[in-house]
């Protein structure tokens, strides 16, 4: 298995496909990659050499912000909005949907289980 960047990315499928599994690169990103090393995207990782391996490496660590760095640059951005308490910041601190999701019927990721209010028994008085 070839590994980049901490990631072993799969032997058998192609090198298009492969790169994907890394954190920041997607589809796009994996055919420009591949243009500019000038490598064929429809072969296969586990057909690629170690002097294409290291072409590939060299030009995504030149020109991109992947895996560590990317989850890091993410988490701090987050940061900085609740530090900052701005409207986004502060629904990231409640656990609410950021973008502009309606809330009063889905959002269940962000809020969690739903706790039934409406369902509880009355108490029954005693004569």
């Amino acid at each position: 298995m070839a590994r980049l960047f901490g990631v072993n990315i799969p032997d058998e499928k192609k090198v298009k496909i492969s790169l994907t599994y890394i954190f920041g690169i997607g589809r796009k990103r994996a055919m420009d990659i591949l243009e500019a090393t000038k490598i064929d995207p429809e072969k296969r990782t586990k057909d690629l050499t170690e002097e294409e391996l290291a072409k590939i490496r060299s030009f995504i660590e030149a020109n991109y912000k992947v895996e560590g760095a990317l989850r890091q640059e993410i988490k701090d951005n987050i940061n900085r909005l609740k530090e900052i308490r701005c409207y986004r910041g502060i629904r990231h601190i409640i656990g609410l949907p950021v973008r502009g999701q309606r809330t009063r019927r889905n959002a269940r990721t962000w809020k969690g289980k739903a706790i039934p209010v409406g369902g509880l028994n009355p108490k029954v008085s005693k004569k």
